[in-house]
């Protein structure tokens, strides 16, 4: 996690936000999300990403959307990364899917 969140950092990605997901997805167990400010950006940063996890002997990542980096998913293993541009990223808006309360939790009794 240190690798991913320290590579996004210097890539100069935008609003990064790690999601704890353990328990609430077999998809692993962290989420991070954030925004690159444009195509060339959100290429940049994933591609700077895939570069760290190799080097830092993490295997090679699976990967989709990057020939149009509009949004990257970034499947690390345990972490799911996803970057953005920031129109795209709002109008997912994962980490309000992600960040709410179990339906469990708000069940009425």
């Amino acid at each position: 996690m240190r690798t991913i969140l320290d590579s996004l950092d210097d890539s100069k990605a935008e609003n990064i936000i790690p999601i704890d997901i353990q328990g609430k997805s077999s998809l692993g167990d962290y989420m991070v999300i954030a925004s690159g400010r444009s195509n060339r950006h959100v290429a940049a940063v994933a591609d700077h990403l895939l570069k760290a996890l190799k080097d830092a002997g993490l295997g090679t990542a699976k990967v989709e959307g990057l020939p149009g980096a509009d949004w990257v998913l970034i499947d690390a293993g345990d972490v799911i990364v996803h970057v953005f541009r920031p129109e795209v990223r709002e109008f997912y808006n994962l980490e309000k899917m992600w960040m709410t309360p179990d339906l469990e939790e708000e069940t009425v009794h």
